[in-house]
């Protein structure tokens, strides 16, 4: 495939540096697709099932052009005529171990007519909250943010918390990270979106590499799936990726890799007071984590 843009190279590389790391872990390689897009485009999706660390996770590049439809580029805010440009990582992961946090992760360009803007971010959705766990994910892309200006990682976090929010469940989807959408393109902004691609292994691989072999319960396995029936509900109901997706006739297989392997929907669940698994409640609300001293 032929990359059009060093914005697109840059995501290329990203994935790249990312499955390599995956795969020390994972202790195999992914199944990988390419694939070409109708219209214009395509991608490389980097599928990992059922190993030691994955029980489900991908890790997408998708470069894709053409024409919106009109009725979709009336909802685009940005930007003028039907012809658009759009490419990005995203990524998924879905751990075999409760212990170890499900992670989500997209930075992306796009063009449309004479705008172009980037986006995406990153967020964490632990079943079992580690406090110094939560600390040290927002803690890197504090630091990722913070040569580009002291505000940007306290409005990217308000953002992540707003977005990733089940208003049927009225709670957070995990403890948050940082979510942006609509940032011109320019030099300075590149360079930002770069700085919070390079920080996602040094944000999530130190707590896989502390979690991973905890022991775990079938019990603690069951309330994982059941917390990741909420993440299914999410990217179903509300996730924009998922629409932007379906809506340019994007691949169905890449756009709904971000569902995991298993989930339970168990009727009117309540976990039982006092224990782990009720105090997650008390964190799936708006935090700050940067306060703690952990």
């Amino acid at each position: 495939m032929e990359i059009k843009t060093t914005q697109g190279q840059y995501f290329k590389s990203l994935q790249e540096s990312i499955t390599d790391k995956l795969n020390q872990i994972q202790g195999h390689s992914y199944q990988q697709d390419l694939w070409e897009r109708e219209g214009g485009g395509g991608g490389d999706t980097r599928v990992y099932a059922e190993g030691e660390f994955l029980e489900k996770g991908g890790v997408n590049f998708s470069q894709v052009y053409g024409q919106f439809t009109k009725e979709f580029a009336d909802k685009i805010p940005f930007g003028d005529g039907l012809d658009f440009y759009a490419t990005g990582t995203s990524l998924v992961l879905h751990p075999k171990n409760p212990f170890v946090p499900t992670v989500h992760a997209n930075f992306r360009y796009i063009q449309r007519g004479s705008a172009a803007w980037f986006g995406g971010g990153a967020d964490l959705t632990p079943t079992y909250v580690f406090e110094e766990d939560a600390v040290h994910f927002h803690k890197t892309f504090f630091d990722a943010l913070k040569p580009f200006g002291s505000e940007l990682y306290p409005k990217f976090k308000k953002e992540c918390d707003e977005y990733f929010y089940l208003p049927h469940r009225k709670e957070t989807r995990g403890i948050g990270g940082i979510f942006f959408d609509y940032q011109f393109a320019n030099e300075q902004t590149f360079e930002m979106v770069q700085s919070c691609g390079n920080a996602f292994l040094k944000s999530y691989i130190p707590i896989v590499e502390k979690r991973l072999n905890t022991p775990f319960t079938e019990d603690q396995k069951k309330f994982q799936e059941y917390r990741r029936g909420r993440y299914v509900e999410f990217n179903l109901l509300y996730d924009r990726g998922t629409t932007f997706g379906l809506k340019t006739n994007g691949r169905v297989e890449s756009i709904l890799m971000s569902l995991p392997l298993k989930a339970r929907w168990e009727y009117n669940f309540q976990a039982e007071s006092g224990t782990w698994e009720s105090k997650l409640n008390d964190y799936l609300k708006p935090r700050n984590w940067l306060a703690l001293d952990i």
